[in-house]
């Protein structure tokens, strides 16, 4: 299977992305969830880091995305994996603050 290009712009930068034929819905989905998660955190205010603002969307992508099986699991009534709640925004804030002070200690990422 061959990979094509496709140019994405994510918060206003453009991107080229390798994809698989046939993965393009699937890609574009996933450039508009990174999108609006970066965007909304973005337009907070509270963030103006693009590095930090991109850790912290993947953080909440991936709490969502984590907590998406259980609220399957118990077969109730759900809110959209986009709306995250208020706790998990402030858990998810103070560990990117704690990330920021390691890496200011340290000097590296890695």
């Amino acid at each position: 299977m061959s990979n094509k290009q496709i140019d994405v712009q994510i918060m206003g930068q453009s991107y080229i992305l390798g994809c698989p034929e046939g993965g393009e819905e699937r890609l574009m989905g996933a450039v508009r969830k990174v999108d609006e998660a970066m965007c909304k955190i973005r337009d907070a205010g509270k963030i103006k880091a693009r590095d930090r603002i991109a850790v912290l969307a993947a953080l909440n992508l991936a709490f969502e995305q984590a907590e998406a099986p259980a609220a399957t699991d118990k077969d109730s009534t759900s809110t959209p994996a986009a709306d995250v709640s208020p706790d998990a925004q402030a858990r998810l804030a103070q560990l990117l603050q704690r990330l920021d002070q390691v890496i200011e200690q340290d000097g590296q990422l890695l």
